[in-house]
């Protein structure tokens, strides 16, 4: 076990000694926990929805901009100017 952690209470075993501040605390941190969990599965709820709704904003504009140019036609009718063709000049 690491230095830096606290060994695991087993409740049953070590129930004599914690006292009854220390199992408020506890369950006032648990509460806290708790409360934080709810607010951070709210937030990633809110935030998929959010991105969601950017992506359908954004393929959306893509598609519908795909769709406008394949029906314009101005580029179909388009004639090419006939070349002529300009002698040389000569000198005589």
């Amino acid at each position: 076990m690491d230095k830096d952690q606290m060994p695991k209470v087993n409740w049953t075993t070590d129930s004599n000694k914690i006292n009854a501040s220390n199992i408020l605390l506890m369950q006032e941190i648990e509460k806290k926990n708790s409360e934080r969990v709810k607010q951070l599965i709210k937030l990633r709820r809110s935030n998929r929805i959010l991105g969601s709704l950017l992506g359908i904003a954004v393929f959306s504009i893509y598609f519908y901009t795909i769709y406008t140019v394949k029906q314009e036609k101005f580029l179909d009718d388009f004639k090419e100017p006939e070349k002529e063709i300009i002698p040389p000049k000569t000198n005589l």
